[in-house]
């Protein structure tokens, strides 16, 4: 398939080595992502065009904005709150204690304030990962003990009802129903068997129609699927491992798209060059906002 190279730009060239989890913050007209190995919180300014790092104190697997202006990050020690502008941290929670082998990865913050994140064995050898919720003031809470090798791609419906929770060793996307008021998960069943399409399943966004955007890391693809888990189109990058996406700019137009140096030879970053970069493309369609940890 031809890269659709004329689509895509380079917004910031930060050679990532595992950039992930972007989300645009309205406040500050700015995209916010993370490296999760070096480990570093970026931030590229919209208006200037101006791009920062900070560094993170330990590796980790997501983190959310919250309405404090603070930012909750889940690492190797548990969950926690940092205030960047002060480097300083509170320690919330070590929910995986009681399994020392796993790790946290990929999270967002649903319509009520909440954010869910999951954990993984470290070495993916099981499924003795965990989908977790936070809530503010409140221990966090679980909502799926079993059946979770890789949690990828948490993103829900425009109307809060239906939570997309994506499995990267399973290469599948799966759907639930997703109580709002409780923030309880029922009836899982297969919303887009994606083994097929090429590379693995990671970081998934919803747009206003309802339609699910994916990237498929190490295909260099972006993929589309309409509400009823078909693929409605699909686009070749300028990289090969895309690993994230999320809808910003002032009207939630354009599409950005972290990537990864991860594990890439000297000789495939040659032939790679902007890997680890973030990436742009502009859409037709409008993107939903990213909910803030209440």
């Amino acid at each position: 398939m031809p890269v659709d190279t004329d689509l895509f730009t380079v917004v910031a060239r930060t050679e990532d080595k595992l950039g992930e989890i972007p989300l645009w913050d309205t406040r500050t007209q700015s995209l916010v992502w993370v490296d999760l190995l070096k480990p570093r919180l970026n931030r590229w300014d919209h208006r200037s065009g101006a791009s920062t790092s900070t560094v993170i104190k330990e590796k980790i697997g997501s983190f959310c904005l919250a309405e404090d202006d603070s930012v909750v990050i889940t690492g190797r020690s548990g969950v926690s709150r940092w205030w960047p502008a002060l480097d300083r941290y509170e320690h919330i929670a070590c929910p995986e204690a009681d399994r020392p082998a796993n790790i946290m990865n990929d999270g967002r913050v649903d319509g009520r304030g909440r954010f869910l994140f999951g954990s993984m064995d470290r070495m993916n050898g099981g499924d003795s990962g965990r989908l977790w919720s936070l809530t503010q003031g409140e221990p966090p809470r679980l909502l799926i003990d079993t059946g979770v090798f890789v949690p990828n791609g948490l993103c829900w419906s425009p109307c809060g009802r239906v939570l997309y929770f994506g499995d990267s060793h399973l290469d599948c996307l799966f759907a639930f129903d997703y109580d709002l008021a409780t923030g309880a998960v029922t009836n899982r069943r297969v919303f887009a068997d994606t083994r097929g399409i090429g590379g693995t399943l990671d970081g998934c966004s919803v747009d206003v129609d309802g339609f699910v955007w994916h990237a498929r890391f190490g295909a260099g693809k972006l993929v589309r699927f309409d509400p009823k888990g078909r693929i409605d189109q699909s686009w070749t990058m300028p990289t090969r491992q895309p690993t994230h996406l999320t809808f910003g700019g002032p009207e939630l137009r354009t599409l950005y798209i972290t990537s990864a140096r991860f594990r890439m030879p000297e000789r495939e970053l040659l032939a790679d060059p902007d890997a680890g970069a973030l990436f742009a493309m502009e859409v037709a369609v409008k993107g939903l906002p990213e909910g803030r940890f209440a």
